[in-house]
């Protein structure tokens, strides 16, 4: 995902905070780790522990794989999202 499509979803759920707080919240979550995958990279790495950059690939790739759970399941009908450009 690049960096606006992130902001684009991001204004989206501070726009309708009042109305999705689960969904908020659970995007702030998934952009917490998204940073903390991109931070951990360089200390993993440093202090040889090598076992957690496998991890920290998958936090940097967290945002893309939600986004991409929400669309499957919004295609499906089993859930609504406003945020999203199918």
């Amino acid at each position: 995902m690049t960096l606006n499509e992130l902001q684009r979803i991001k204004k989206w759920h501070v726009a309708h905070r009042a109305d999705h707080p689960v969904e908020y919240h659970l995007w702030d979550a998934i952009l917490t780790l998204w940073v903390m995958g991109w931070v951990g990279f360089l200390p993993a790495y440093a202090f040889e522990q090598f076992w957690t950059l496998p991890l920290c690939a998958l936090a940097v790739a967290a945002p893309s794989m939600y986004v991409g759970w929400r669309l499957k399941a919004h295609r499906k009908q089993k859930l609504r999202c406003d945020w999203l450009r199918s």
